[in-house]
């Protein structure tokens, strides 16, 4: 399916032309048909001779309704101007054109109507021409008059044309449904319309609204139920889980964590920006209208404080209108997490650093400027990661950075056993506290060899205990390996200065295992211990293990419960133990 909206000036016969391409009748309120006039959004849809299917969203022409025909306009790829031949070009036709130019709409098809009353050619060469100045360019135009159908096979073909030309919409894209009417349906529930530019929705799809997860009971598109919709499409979807009463046009329905919410974001603004900017403003993005404070930055660089957070991405375009004014102005989001201004002429440098970078650019200045983000965060921004950039888990780190960091790791281990020499190394939070990281995982990333992380903490697998603890040690690993099960006694071990903390540091350090409280043995104690069980019968007892380690109950009993922890052995139920 394409969506293409209509503008123009009221009376300009737009709704007329919808019926006259569609058989149908766009206005629906009984209000609307009453006074000749949309005030609301219309929608009408028909099959094109190719067998393209199209949905026209008639928008109103009042300027009272400026902001209902922003909200239809808003999420459509192409647009349908109408300019009425017996009236020509008109202020609200020229401030149509202008929210068409500011929202940057390159697709366009222009319709000169009531061709019937009044010679059409000098309306289509005006319009032609003051369009040639605006995002759209170079238009086809078509005269026609819905009253004797005369060209409406001229335009259809037009139409046709436009609609290849449009880009092709991914349908892979996170969907952004920004809802434009919700209602209630008896016996089906809560109900919400709106266009469908990427992504695709299916029933039992769970997606995200304002802070709550709705589930789509199911789908229609141009009145008929179906399994998958997918972009560019009119869309009504049957919500489980919330009131229409919750619901307000200008809400979003989001892929679960694709978007992200915000108050405050940079823009670039699009067309005549003047000297003075408004300190006030109103946003519209999609089907959503919201104030707006505006600080500039640095020329055409400003920074929005919306009164209302909306899920918006780097590159969306938004228009911004000052109110009691014609005045509208395209505004490219350039930051959607922008950085506090508390420095004496941060605004400015931050003004002119926007302005000096673009596309890819942007990317790789943002992570730079972040130095780390979870990736799932940067995408929900709009980023396209960079190329460069470092992935760590679910962490993206700016090119260069682990290797930077991971340069100041042996300088914080080396302070950290200077003032605790019995210990190997800082705990990963210490390192990470130091590094001034977001994450203790991150550390996992910056560990170099001769590095080592070891029981959560980042130790020096080279690095030595004090000369007076080695020594000790040494002395009782030449003991064992004379005797591998003489365990030294307690005083034995203090007398030669290994107490309990010297003896844990031993054991941190891989040159003692312990195995239970005053038990301390040589590594490799594990493989020696089972290979002298292997030589008795199964099932044996603890006092035939103490035999075949020569060694007393003191050591035997604690080893073997060693054993049973590590699944060496295995316990029967009459206390004699087998090899696993």
């Amino acid at each position: 399916m394409d969506v293409i909206a209509t503008a123009g000036h009221v009376d300009h016969g737009k709704s007329a032309l919808v019926r006259a391409l569609t058989g149908m009748e766009p206005d629906r309120w009984a209000e609307e048909r009453r006074r000749g006039l949309t005030i609301d959004l219309g929608f009408a849809w028909t099959a094109l001779p190719s067998g393209r299917t199209v949905a026209v969203v008639d928008v109103p022409g009042h300027e009272r309704f400026i902001g209902n025909m922003l909200a239809g306009i808003g999420s459509v790829p192409a647009a349908l101007l109408v300019v009425a031949a017996d009236d020509g070009w008109s202020a609200q036709t020229a401030e149509h054109v202008a929210v068409l130019d500011a929202l940057g709409v390159r697709h366009a098809l222009l319709a000169v109507t009531k061709s019937d009353l009044a010679d059409p050619a000098p309306v289509l060469t005006d319009v032609r021409e003051r369009l040639a100045a605006t995002s759209m360019g170079e238009v086809p135009a078509v005269a026609v008059s819905a009253l004797t159908g005369a060209g409406l096979p001229e335009l259809t073909t037009a139409l046709e044309r436009l609609l290849t030309a449009l880009p092709a919409p991914d349908p892979a894209a996170p969907v952004r449904l920004w809802i434009d009417r919700a209602f209630t349906i008896k016996g089906a529930g809560t109900v919400v319309t709106g266009t469908l530019a990427a992504g695709a929705v299916a029933p039992e799809d769970r997606l995200r609204l304002g802070d709550r997860d709705v589930v789509v009971r199911g789908v229609q598109s141009l009145g008929r139920p179906v399994q998958r919709a997918e972009a560019t499409a009119r869309v009504a979807l049957n919500l489980r889980g919330v009131a229409v009463e919750e619901i307000s046009r200008g809400d979003a329905l989001l892929t679960p964590g694709a978007f992200r919410s915000t108050a405050e974001l940079d823009v670039s603004l699009v067309g005549a920006v003047e000297d003075r900017l408004p300190g006030e403003a109103v946003v519209h993005a999609g089907s959503a209208t919201v104030g707006a404070r505006l600080r500039p930055l640095d020329g055409a660089v400003v920074r929005l404080r919306l009164e209302t957070p909306l899920p918006l991405r780097v590159g969306d375009r938004l228009l911004v209108r000052e109110p009691g004014t014609r005045r509208v102005l395209g505004a490219d989001v350039r930051d959607v997490d922008p950085p506090e201004l508390r420095r004496r002429g941060a605004a400015r440098r931050r003004g002119a650093e926007l302005a000096g970078q673009d596309g890819a650019d942007g990317a790789v200045a943002d992570l730079a400027r972040r130095r780390f983000v979870r990736t799932a965060d940067f995408t929900a921004m709009g980023w396209t990661v960079p190329g460069d950039a470092d992935e760590r888990g679910p962490w993206l780190l700016a090119p260069g950075l682990a290797d930077a960091l991971a340069a100041r790791v042996p300088d914080v281990v080396t302070r950290y056993r200077t003032l605790r020499p019995l210990e190997p190394g800082p705990p990963v939070e210490v390192v990470r506290r130091a590094l001034e990281l977001p994450d203790v995982e991150l550390v996992r990333a910056l560990v170099r060899a001769p590095l080592a992380l070891r029981d959560g903490r980042v130790v020096d697998a080279a690095a030595e205990l004090p000369d007076a603890v080695q020594r000790a040690v040494d002395g009782v690993r030449a003991r064992l390996a004379a005797d591998p099960f003489a365990a030294p006694e307690t005083p034995e071990l203090a007398a030669t200065g290994l107490g309990p903390r010297e003896l844990a540091a031993a054991v941190r350090s891989g040159q003692l295992v312990r195995i239970a409280e005053a038990v301390y043995l040589a590594p490799g104690i594990e493989q020696l211990a089972r290979a002298r069980l292997a030589g008795l019968p199964a099932p044996f007892t603890v006092s035939q293990a103490r035999q075949a380690w020569g060694t007393s109950r003191r050591v035997a009993v604690p080893l073997m419960e060693w054993l049973d922890a590590r699944g060496v052995t295995v316990r029967l139920p009459d206390n004699t133990r087998r090899l696993r």
